[in-house]
């Protein structure tokens, strides 16, 4: 929007002068949008008193007038902050905004506990080093995330506008997400619905439940694709809703755990017990989940955007060894 102009020096200050058009706009929307910061960053900032209208320092809800003086002092990185390693992307769509990748499965998301570097997202740092100054600081320019093991599409923001834009959607529940997945067993029905609440579980604090005392709404609508012995069932999943682990904890709620997810029953110990599948378990080394589908509107032109990822390598190995023995 024209009229602010930031002036910026080399100690981190910038200057904006408020123009006409931004007559009564919240200081912290104003500042995103000129500053070209994700809003909460800005809020934190203006919470750290390092931001100051005509010298005066300011709510996050303070509308700005004509003519306000803003001063807001970037503080320097933080130590330890996230480095850029240039480590291989399967980049599916990227433009000024956005940039949509392909996760391969066993690949963490963001640096964590055990998980210094060598995630996805310090492969984003390298390949776009605008997301280090986009959202949260620990976890710059993401707006989701895939677990270790579950491969498939994951958008991640380039600019504060489709920071703010993407994160809107997604808390709206206006993302159209697919999944599949090979689970254990036979539904009753060919369609159906998941609706139970998800949250902390009441005793393994690194997994969820449908127990937990403190549960949260979680919904998830599954189609039947495709039927194996002894049994397996191929699965397409749209989550409703964005808890952790959601799929995974409500396909194991209704006895069909995730083939591979050891932490939800699904994991090696069942494929050992299958005399069937003896000969499968070298194959399954994760969770066979897999994030095929992603729709969303584009965060500055509003267009209807929807990327497809085709099953990785392992999981349609596996499936192929399953509809050979199918057809002996």
């Amino acid at each position: 929007m024209a009229g602010a102009s930031p002036d910026r020096d080399d100690s981190g200050l910038i200057s904006l002068t408020v123009p006409e058009a931004e007559a009564g706009a919240r200081l912290d929307q104003f500042l995103a949008r000129q500053a070209g910061y994700s809003r909460a960053r800005v809020q934190r900032w203006l919470k750290a008193g390092l931001v100051l209208v005509n010298d005066l320092a300011q709510s996050a809800s303070y509308k700005v007038r004509p003519g306000d003086r803003i001063t807001l002092t970037v503080p320097p990185p933080e130590p330890g902050f996230l480095a850029a390693e240039p480590l291989p992307l399967d980049i599916i769509f990227e433009d000024g905004d956005i940039i949509v990748v392909n996760k391969p499965p066993g690949l963490v998301v963001h640096p964590g506990a055990g998980h210094r570097g060598g995630t996805l997202l310090n492969a984003l740092l390298a390949h776009c080093p605008e997301l280090q100054d986009i959202g949260d600081v620990s976890r710059p320019g993401l707006v989701h995330r895939l677990d270790k093991d579950t491969s498939g599409l994951l958008v991640a923001a380039k600019t504060a506008l489709a920071h703010e834009s993407l994160v809107r959607q997604f808390q709206a529940r206006q993302v159209d997400k697919t999944y599949v997945a090979l689970v254990w067993g036979r539904f009753k029905t060919k369609t159906g619905e998941i609706e139970k609440e998800i949250g902390r579980h009441p005793s393994e604090r690194q997994k969820m439940s449908v127990h937990a005392r403190r549960g949260k709404a979680a919904v998830t609508q599954w189609r039947v694709l495709e039927e194996f012995a002894p049994p397996l069932t191929l699965v397409e999943l749209k989550p409703r809703t964005g808890r952790t682990h959601q799929l995974r904890v409500h396909l194991a709620s209704l006895g069909h755990p995730v083939v591979g997810d050891a932490a939800y029953g699904g994991g090696a110990a069942r494929l050992k017990a299958e005399p069937r599948l003896r000969g499968l378990k070298p194959l399954v080394t994760r969770q066979l989940l897999h994030a095929r589908n992603l729709g969303f509107s584009h965060p500055r032109t509003g267009e209807a955007m929807a990327f497809e990822a085709p099953l990785p390598e392992d999981f349609q190995q596996i499936l192929e060894l399953l509809k050979e023995r199918e057809m002996k």
